[in-house]
């Protein structure tokens, strides 16, 4: 069943399920606003469907099932975008779609595969974990959604790099490889990695864009990130934003903050702008 057929159903069964229960309240204020919740679920799912194309590719024997604009085919800048820890989210086709407003190609990679999708925090605690720990996974998989992304027909010389939480420590990850990417923003991403791994040279540019009160970014992890960018000598910045918890970027998280994660998303796109 496709994404906006499941909403369909779903939003079918909610609006059924209300109005039967005030059938005889007549056409009163709550089950309006049942009504419009469900239609505007349904018309963000059908969005979703029409705007970006479903793209199958492999990783080996592992079937991977990512998501492209649809504008794929012109020869424009590209963006990679990297879901959070439970896979391609709400977050990552929303940053997609409005990429390609800016004029990119947009790619949302599935890191994980068909078939090992996260259903709850401790199972997505775990598998993403394990890309952290194996990081060359983590980064195979990012430069396979990268050959996807140019051959979508994005500009090879004119691409980058956005992650959300897991996503932004693969953006991190895809500096360190020296992937060939031109800059790379972590959005509220995990910034340490193993200290057993040396400090390398570092090509692409890079913006971390941080949330002041996250409780997995401690001033040691700052300070040794602080380090490592600058043993690499790259060219970085650290934005962080006030008053804001772990996942403040994301309007279905109680840690939203509208105010910060819009000027989060305009710092990333004068970014982009800038490095593509």
């Amino acid at each position: 069943m496709s994404y906006a057929k499941t909403f369909m159903k779903g939003a079918g069964h909610l609006c059924g399920k209300h109005l039967s229960q005030t059938s005889n309240m007549g056409t009163g204020y709550f089950p309006k606003k049942i009504i419009i919740s469900a239609v505007m679920v349904l018309i963000s799912a059908a969005s979703y469907a029409q705007q970006l194309k479903p793209v199958a590719y492999t990783d080996g024997t592992q079937k991977l099932n990512g998501l492209v604009t649809s504008n794929a085919g012109k020869k424009l800048p590209g963006v990679l975008v990297l879901p959070a820890w439970k896979g391609i989210d709400n977050e990552a086709r929303t940053a997609a779609l409005d990429l390609e407003k800016q004029g990119y190609i947009a790619f949302v990679a599935d890191i994980y595969g068909e078939g090992n999708v996260p259903a709850d925090n401790a199972s997505a605690a775990k598998i993403a974990s394990s890309y952290k720990t194996d990081f060359k996974a983590y980064q195979r998989r990012i430069e396979l959604a990268l050959d996807q992304l140019k051959k979508a027909g994005a500009d090879p010389g004119k691409i980058a790099v956005i992650g959300y939480c897991f996503g932004g420590t693969g953006a991190l990850e895809a500096a360190r490889a020296n992937l060939p990417v031109t800059g790379v923003v972590s959005i509220h991403g995990g910034l340490s990695k193993e200290a057993s791994r040396p400090n390398g040279k570092i090509s692409t540019k890079i913006l971390v864009e941080n949330p002041a009160e996250d409780q997995g970014v401690t001033p040691q992890i700052l300070d040794a990130l602080i380090k490592e960018m600058n043993e690499g000598k790259a060219d970085w910045q650290l934005i962080t934003y006030a008053y804001c918890k772990h996942t403040f970027t994301n309007p279905e998280s109680a840690d939203y903050n509208e105010v910060m994660a819009k000027r989060a998303w305009q710092h990333t796109l004068m970014f982009l702008k800038e490095v593509l």
